[in-house]
C-alpha cells in the first residue's frame, strides 16, 4: 500500500496534491495583456493566472484565478498612516466569495528595503493566527535570480523556483501543499521586485 500524503490547504484542499507540481510561470507583457501572469501545467493548460495593476487598475492589488477564471484569491498590500510608520509592509490574501473577499486566509510581511529575498526576510502567516508562532513560512534565496524557496516552519521546502528564461520559469510544488497559496506568494513576490504585476 503506499503512503498517505498529507494535505496542507491555506486556499482549499482542491488546490493540492498528492503528486509533485511542475508549474511553468509566464510572464504576460503589460503593453499587450496588462501584466500578470499565467501559470500552466506540464500538459500546457493553464491552472491559474494572475490579474495585477493593469488590468485591475489599482496599484497593490493581484486576483490569483483557477484555470477556468473563477477569481479565488484576493491580494491586497495594506495601507494607512500604522503601515507608512512600520518597517514591513503587509500584503492580505482573500478567499473570493461570489466575486467578493471574503476571509483572510494568510499575511505576508516583508521589509521596506527588498533587494532580494534573504533568509527570513519575507513571512508568510497562515489565519487564523496561533498564539506562540509568529510565522508559517519563509521566502529564500533570491526571487529576482528565480532561485527562491518557499519553505515552512520546521524547513521543508514547498516549493522552489528555478529560471528557464527571461519572461518564464518553472516552480516544483511538492506533494501535499496549496498549489494556488504558492502561486499567491510569487504574484506578491512578482510585485515586490517591479516586475509584470506593478504598474
Amino acid at each position: 500500500m503506499g503512503a498517505h500524503t498529507l494535505l496542507t490547504p491555506v486556499v482549499s484542499k482542491i488546490f493540492c496534491s498528492s503528486l509533485q507540481a511542475v508549474l511553468l510561470v509566464r510572464r504576460r507583457p503589460p503593453a499587450v495583456t496588462g501584466g500578470g501572469l499565467v501559470v500552466t501545467d506540464r500538459e500546457q493548460r493553464v491552472v491559474f493566472s494572475v490579474d495585477g495593476c493593469g488590468i485591475i487598475g489599482a496599484s497593490g492589488q493581484l486576483v490569483v484565478r483557477d484555470g477556468d477564471g473563477t477569481a479565488i484569491l484576493f491580494i491586497h498590500k495594506k495601507g494607512g498612516v500604522v503601515q507608512a510608520l512600520s518597517v514591513h509592509n503587509r500584503w492580505k490574501g482573500y478567499l473570493m466569495d461570489y466575486g467578493e473577499p471574503s476571509k483572510l486566509v494568510f499575511s505576508l510581511q516583508e521589509p521596506k528595503t527588498v533587494l532580494s529575498c534573504a533568509a527570513g526576510d519575507v513571512r508568510v502567516t497562515v489565519e487564523p493566527k496561533g498564539r506562540k508562532r509568529h510565522w508559517d513560512y519563509e521566502v529564500t534565496g533570491s526571487f529576482a535570480h528565480r532561485a527562491c524557496a518557499v519553505r515552512s516552519r520546521t524547513g521543508h521546502v514547498v516549493a522552489q523556483g528555478m529560471m528557464a528564461g527571461r519572461d518564464f520559469y518553472h516552480v516544483v510544488v511538492q506533494p501535499g501543499y496549496d498549489q494556488a497559496f504558492v502561486i499567491g506568494v510569487i504574484a506578491i513576490l512578482d510585485n515586490m521586485n517591479g516586475e509584470s504585476t506593478r504598474c
